[in-house]
C-alpha cells in the first residue's frame, strides 16, 4: 500500500514519484501544469534577460498558481507540494519535460498499474 495512504511519509523519490503521477492522473490537471510551468519557464527567462526581478514572483505566482487550481478545482486533492516541496517542484518539470518529449505515457501506465495493485 501508498505509504502516503496511511499517514506515513515517503522516505524515496523512488516511492514519491508514482505518487506524484497518481496525484497528477487527469489529463486536466496535467495540462494546467504544464501551462504553469511554461509561463514560469517564459517568465524565469525575462528575468535573466531583463533582470527585473518582479518576473520571478511572476514565475512563482503562474506555476504554483495554475498547479493548486488545477489540484483543488479538478483532481480534488491536496498538492503534494505542501508536504515535499522540493521533490514535487523536481517532478513537475520532470513530468512537464517528459510529457513534451513523448515519453510520460508509459510512467502514468506503471504508475497506476502500482495503485491498482495496492
Amino acid at each position: 500500500m501508498n505509504t502516503e495512504l496511511t499517514g506515513q511519509r515517503l522516505t524515496t523519490y523512488a516511492e514519491f514519484w508514482p505518487y506524484y503521477l497518481q496525484e497528477h492522473s487527469k489529463k486536466a490537471c496535467r495540462s494546467l501544469h504544464y501551462i504553469g510551468t511554461t509561463l514560469a519557464l517564459i517568465c524565469l527567462l525575462v528575468l535573466i534577460i531583463s533582470g527585473d526581478w518582479r518576473a520571478l514572483a511572476a514565475a512563482l505566482f503562474s506555476g504554483y498558481g495554475f498547479a493548486w487550481a488545477a489540484h483543488f478545482g479538478i483532481e480534488k486533492n491536496r498538492p503534494a507540494t505542501f508536504k515535499y516541496p522540493f521533490w514535487s517542484l523536481f517532478s513537475d518539470f520532470k513530468m512537464y519535460f517528459m510529457a513534451i518529449s513523448g515519453r510520460l505515457s508509459p510512467e502514468l501506465e506503471k504508475a497506476q498499474d502500482k495503485a491498482d495493485v495496492q
